[in-house]
């Protein structure tokens, strides 16, 4: 097979925001510097499918249309993989303008089937792509210089869900081990810790973790090191005498003793984090994250099986990129969205001098089909 390669910045160029909403372009201000203008309480990163996270995208379309000396938008296109995060999003920026979606995920052990929920269309099959721009052409429903189309980023325009989002969470799970080898060392015992990891970072344990990566990686950092062995936290999530992380970390801030140091500097960093509302508060894991992600980015060589590629590859879905290309060209304002935290998506000042680029600007292997 004969692989292409790009980019997602070839649709987005840097009209993107990764967790903390900061526009990846110089030119647009981001959340800490115009939450005020937006009209929020105050500078605390929104979560997705809040009214408050739209509210701060509508600004920033609003901005980057005036910056391309276009008439205000009149419509927004939406794709994404999941129904209550993206789903729940594109609703709430449809307070702001009308707008369609596309939900998608490769299910193909069921029926290929593709339903329509309001102003969204979900599908089992990437491919039914095809269905929801020939659905936008049948409607007449704008695709021009006066329309964005707002794009997911994890597991939608890379790593497609049901098809290679497994080398996603693969890269998540490797940089969690990578700072547990780089605290514990020769002690780490990497059975052990998927054995705390697998069913904490399970729904029935959300309320401990909050579904927070950098949570999951700090507790099982501390059970790995022994400050709360792995009976205890059991027996006392169990008992409900940990119900939150604010527990973990009390808990373990009072064994401050039974730390070595790599344990305390994590301990802290967690805690300081915490105390500042922080989403990403675990900073050395996540920047292992962006190193584990951008490994797995482009790395066999274009004589690879397609099968070789999607288990160890993240890979651009090329039913989205096609798509997105197409819209672009008709002038459509493409602008890409991401929970992935800046931490895990964009290189340190170090590794950018060393030639690392942001996700977006990371080049990657093209798979699936054109629906244009």
């Amino acid at each position: 097979m004969v692989w292409c390669t790009g980019r997602l910045a070839d649709f987005f160029e840097d009209y993107v925001v990764y967790r903390n909403l900061e526009p990846q372009t110089q030119d647009i201000p981001g959340l800490s510097a115009s939450w005020q203008q937006i009209g929020l309480l105050d500078s605390a990163v929104p979560r997705k499918t809040s009214p408050e996270y739209a509210r701060t995208l509508a600004h920033f379309l609003r901005i980057a249309q005036e910056q391309r000396g276009l008439a205000p938008l009149r419509n927004i296109l939406f794709i994404g993989d999941t129904m209550l995060n993206d789903g729940g999003a594109a609703r709430n920026v449809g307070s702001y303008w009308p707008v369609r979606g596309f939900i998608g995920a490769d299910r193909l052990k069921e029926p290929a089937i593709c339903e329509i929920k309001d102003v969204l269309m979900v599908a089992n099959r990437w491919g039914m792509l095809a269905d929801f721009w020939q659905s936008l052409l049948e409607e007449n429903v704008p695709c021009d210089e006066r329309t964005a189309l707002l794009i997911d980023l994890d597991k939608t325009s890379l790593g497609a869900r049901g098809r290679n989002d497994q080398v996603i969470d693969g890269a998540r799970v490797s940089a969690v081990e990578r700072t547990m080898r780089a605290a514990l060392g020769d002690t780490f015992d990497k059975q052990a810790f998927l054995a705390v990891y697998n069913p904490l970072n399970q729904p029935t344990n959300h309320h401990v973790t909050a579904d927070n990566q950098d949570y999951l990686a700090y507790v099982c950092l501390m059970v790995a090191g022994d400050v709360i062995p792995v009976d205890e936290l059991w027996k006392r999530i169990g008992e409900g005498a940990i119900a939150s992380i604010d527990d973990v970390v009390a808990l373990c801030d009072g064994r401050r003793s039974a730390m070595s140091l790599p344990l305390l500097a994590a301990h802290e960093q967690v805690q300081e984090g915490i105390a500042q509302n922080d989403p990403t508060p675990f900073k050395e894991f996540r920047r292992g994250e962006y190193l584990e992600t951008v490994a797995r980015m482009n790395v066999l060589g274009g004589d690879a099986s397609e099968k070789e590629v999607l288990n160890s590859e993240i890979v651009i879905t090329g039913e989205v990129a096609s798509l997105a290309l197409h819209l672009k060209e008709q002038g459509v304002l493409v602008f890409g969205i991401s929970d992935k935290p800046d931490e895990a998506s964009t290189p340190t000042p170090e590794l950018a001098l060393e030639g690392n680029e942001p996700i977006h600007r990371t080049v990657m292997k093209i798979y699936g089909n054109s629906v244009i």
